[in-house]
């Protein structure tokens, strides 16, 4: 088995059957912790609603495994697919800013790992990752806000406080998720994969690197994920204006009720565990 990385390929695009592998387990992985805790109730912090999910410490946990583009758009496109398509309730336009922020956010994060081992250094880079994310949808939410598309929380006579109230929400959503349940249990996760994973599907784990931790291709990455917001804001702003080009709503929770979550539950981890075993047996042949 080689060791595999995107750094070892002509391109960071490349896919082979690798990268299948992966982009198929990351994003059903993804999708069955997420779905999960869509069953558990939002609770209040502060006057603010705070969703519990998704579980982030198996993003950080897996992903930061490979290091790869396609670990990284697994993410949103497990989220689109059992999240959304999955229970009935998906918009094209509307999918976009998340397949580019989240993805965007991995992929650079991803760039300034050195030591794979240290789990310390995963756990505060995946809490990094969540943190971009929870920022460039802040400024997307109060963009909205601005251009007259959305109504959000403000003083009338003082719209500037619509900074701090979404602000607060984006900052307790980033300690929620990219702590509690991003970084600290990534902690105890992460070790305990790394080394067992990735040979199921034919990989080495990958080896660290010396010099600093952002490099040209991180300087890169980060030019990309900032130009690449004001794209996320024009598409986001349509979506609100002009429907979601393409539309698929049956609405199957509201139908069947919450019960439905369990359909797409039971997919994600027939995928996830089905994958794994079938690798397994692979590997022992």
């Amino acid at each position: 088995m080689a060791t595999y990385t995107s750094a070892d390929s002509d391109s960071v695009f490349s896919f082979d059957h690798r990268d299948m592998m992966v982009f198929i387990l990351v994003m059903s992985l993804h999708g069955l912790q997420s779905m999960i805790t869509e069953l558990l109730p939002e609770f209040s912090m502060a006057g603010l609603g705070v969703e519990i999910g998704p579980f982030w410490f198996v993003a950080m946990s897996v992903v930061l495994l490979f290091r790869s583009f396609w670990a990284a758009l697994a993410i949103p496109v497990g989220g689109i697919v059992f999240g959304e398509i999955l229970i009935g309730d998906f918009s094209a336009l509307g999918a976009v800013e998340g397949l580019i922020v989240i993805t965007m956010s991995w992929f650079f994060v991803m760039s300034l790992i050195t030591d794979p081992t240290d789990p310390r250094q995963i756990a505060a880079l995946g809490f990094l990752a969540k943190a971009m994310e929870e920022v460039a949808a802040w400024f997307i939410d109060v963009g909205k806000f601005y251009v007259g598309v959305e109504e959000l929380e403000a003083i009338a006579w003082l719209p500037e406080t619509v900074w701090a109230t979404e602000g607060m929400g984006a900052f307790v959503q980033i300690i929620v998720a990219g702590v509690v349940f991003g970084a600290i249990p990534t902690l105890y996760l992460y070790p305990r994969l790394r080394g067992k994973i990735e040979p199921l599907l034919g990989m080495n784990p990958v080896e660290g690197r010396d010099g600093s931790m952002f490099t040209r291709s991180s300087l890169k990455r980060l030019v990309a994920w900032v130009a690449l917001l004001p794209v996320a804001f024009v598409v986001e702003t349509l979506s609100e204006t002009s429907g979601g080009l393409i539309v698929f709503e049956p609405q199957f929770v509201e139908t069947y009720g919450q019960a439905f979550l369990f359909v797409p539950i039971l997919i994600a981890a027939a995928v996830a565990f089905g994958l794994v075993f079938y690798r397994q047996r692979q590997v022992e042949a």
